[in-house]
């Protein structure tokens, strides 16, 4: 039956119906216009670590500087609400990583912070990143196709992020590529920089707060390097120290790696046994492996 067979009243119904049908569909509109757009921002750690360090102090080697990264995750996050006025922060995601993917006491310190998610891929021998790729394209794609994010800043250079980005875009998220300035060249892979929305590059004076040389004592070689025993001795009393400043839950994280040391642990325990002991490590390898049998020594007996 058509609407011009319907009766006075059946017609009246539909239009009551459509009424209503059309005053929840503004409602719908009214209310998608109100909701803010979201962003999130995608941090290679690898790529930021060499590139800022290289920028500032001139290597890529991590043992040789420190980088303050809640300082440089909040002045991410400060330039996102910048770029993105009309968006809000679903939050960092900080992609690392680390042997057998367990958060050395750095990281730990960088998932601690409010509104930041780490991710860890592994760390080869060679202290190369595996898996870090996948992780950032993972969560690209996931939160993309859910709508969770409308815009994605994406701190990287690698050009295996290529995939990443497609995938992003493909369910109509904005990927806004950035990077760290190179002294010379590029530091960002080209089809990186083809595929992406938007570029954006961040130079020395917004770097160098961030990154800080670290010092290193040097030491006269002329005198008789120390004992074995001392060594060790020192490598427990410096444990005994750790241990005191960063609590049994800390240790719980450090022993699953046994008998290898974060980067950053390794170097700050050789730093301060060298501080301890005047004299210079570098080139004693069976020493330097006495100061980690002793730190672990002490760990481990407290455990």
């Amino acid at each position: 039956m058509s609407h011009a067979d319907a009766g006075p009243d059946e017609a009246s119904g539909i239009r009551e119906q459509l009424d209503r049908t059309n005053e929840l569909l503004l409602r719908v509109l009214a209310e998608v216009s109100k909701t803010p757009s979201t962003h999130a921002i995608f941090v290679d750690a690898g790529y930021v670590y060499a590139a800022a360090g290289l920028l500032v102090t001139g290597t890529e080697d991590r043992r040789s500087f420190d980088l303050d990264a809640e300082g440089l995750i909040e002045a991410f996050i400060d330039k996102a609400r910048t770029i993105f006025a009309d968006s809000r922060l679903l939050r960092v995601y900080w992609y690392d990583g680390a042997r057998r993917r367990i958060h050395t006491v750095e990281q730990q310190s960088i998932a601690e912070l409010p509104d930041v998610k780490v991710r860890l891929g592994n760390l080869n021998a060679n202290n190369q990143q595996k898996g870090v790729d996948s992780l950032i394209r993972t969560d690209l794609e996931s939160l993309a196709r859910h709508r969770a994010i409308s815009d994605a800043a994406l701190v990287g250079g690698d050009e295996d992020l290529v995939s990443a980005v497609e995938a992003a875009q493909g369910y109509g998220a904005r990927v806004h590529l950035w990077g760290i300035e190179a002294g010379e060249g590029r530091n960002q892979a080209e089809p990186l920089l083809w595929e992406v929305d938007s570029q954006r590059t961040f130079d020395l004076d917004f770097c160098r707060p961030y990154v800080t040389r670290r010092s290193v004592t040097m030491y006269e070689d002329d005198s008789p390097a120390p004992a074995r025993e001392d060594v060790r001795f020192v490598g427990a009393q410096i444990a005994a120290g750790w241990l005191s400043s960063r609590g049994r839950e800390a240790l719980a994280d450090l022993l699953p790696g046994h008998p290898y040391l974060p980067g950053s642990v390794d170097q700050d325990l050789l730093v301060e046994a060298e501080r301890l002991l005047q004299h210079s490590l570098r080139g004693h390898a069976h020493l330097r492996r006495a100061l980690r049998d002793g730190f672990w020594q002490h760990l481990q007996a407290q455990y």
